[in-house]
């Protein structure tokens, strides 16, 4: 048993209580991670506030890297001292999703959060947030949900890989499919946006064009790869389709998941282009069509889990982009903190301020 400090989130709507809780040693295919980073998602905030469901109290945080500590007996792809990225969604490998190959949809991926991981210094029981508990200096996972850090990826960055650049990175090249010469627009800058766009502009998009609520992030969207900035109002659509020549766009990805910012992507598209959602919204966010306007337009709307993507996959992939300059993860982080910085860094998301909060232990 060892004793660490962890961001506990006591009850949905409460507030964040950083605390100590005591967390066994790992057991069979299991692993302990000692925590670099863990990037502060929306995901997380969604899950905060009950937009998301989750097993209360729980610790949150499942983007994040870190060094392993110790193994569980019949761990053999990990070792002590190995760096990891964690992996709050691993596929079983047996279920009808699984064995389409659509492993982003697994129906088992999330079965692990409903599980008792860790206790309070108190003896109250702990759940593990998406699986992994990444707000807290280590936790113990599955093995499966551990992936070797890439050569040439500094641990620290890594954490962005296992969320927000899997998940934009996906969005653009597997749900979208953006090919060289096409046309990009990408609603929210924030974390998941920001690496979005630089996907877009790895994928070779002809004109990338960045939409967000707040001015300031046009230095941010364009050193990520935009090559236009639209301060998001009621004629945003109708601003795409001027910047391309009255068609609009052949493909947008939504990164907020909000009713207005989806239909607005829609509408910004060009007749028969693709909109992708990446935002995770709410029940009450309801988005509609007339059907007349569904069949002249042609336009494709489709939604984007976890990037669409294959982390033992994509990871290499992705590290490759890192090492050649293409994919900067850094450029991601607009604020670096401790545990006690992430009530704030929530409040930042609310505002719209910033691109990622980065966790650093």
């Amino acid at each position: 048993m060892v004793r660490v400090r962890a961001a506990v989130l006591p009850a949905v709507g409460s507030p964040l209580e950083i605390a100590e809780i005591d967390l066994p040693e790992p057991g069979p295919g299991q692993v302990r991670v000692r925590l670099a980073a863990a990037g502060v998602c929306h995901s997380d905030l969604s899950l905060s506030n009950g937009t998301m469901r989750v097993p209360v109290p729980a610790v949150l945080g499942h983007e994040g890297a870190g060094t392993v500590v110790s193994v569980g007996e019949g761990v053999t792809h990990v070792a002590p001292d190995d760096g990891v990225v964690l992996n709050w969604a691993p596929s079983c490998g047996s279920c009808h999703a699984c064995g389409l190959g659509e492993v982003w949809l697994c129906g088992n991926a999330l079965t692990g959060a409903g599980e008792v991981y860790a206790r309070r210094s108190d003896g109250t029981d702990l759940h593990p947030g998406l699986n992994v508990a990444a707000f807290a200096e280590e936790t113990v996972v599955a093995a499966a949900c551990v992936l070797p850090v890439p050569d040439g990826v500094p641990l620290t960055d890594a954490a962005l890989l296992g969320c927000a650049v899997l998940t934009g990175y996906g969005a653009v090249h597997h749900a979208a499919g953006v090919r060289t010469g096409e046309t990009v627009a990408v609603f929210g800058a924030g974390g998941v946006g920001l690496a979005t766009l630089q996907a877009a502009r790895i994928a070779g998009a002809a004109r990338i064009v960045a939409v967000d609520v707040s001015p300031a992030k046009e230095e941010l969207a364009r050193a990520a790869g935009a090559t236009d900035y639209v301060v998001a109002s009621d004629t945003t659509a109708r601003d795409i389709r001027r910047l391309t020549g009255g068609h609009g766009v052949d493909v947008a990805v939504e990164c907020v998941g909000r009713a207005v910012t989806i239909r607005t992507a829609w509408e910004s598209t060009r007749r028969g282009g693709r909109t992708t959602v990446v935002g995770i919204g709410g029940k009450d966010q309801q988005v509609t069509f007339n059907a007349l306007e569904l069949f002249h337009w042609g336009r494709t709307l489709s939604g984007c889990v976890y990037g669409n993507a294959d982390p033992a996959v994509d990871l290499p992939v992705l590290a490759e982009h890192v090492r050649a300059g293409r994919l900067d993860l850094g450029g991601l982080v607009t604020d670096r903190v401790g545990l006690d910085g992430i009530p704030a860094a929530f409040e930042n998301m609310v505002a719209g301020k910033g691109g990622r909060a980065l966790v650093v232990f």
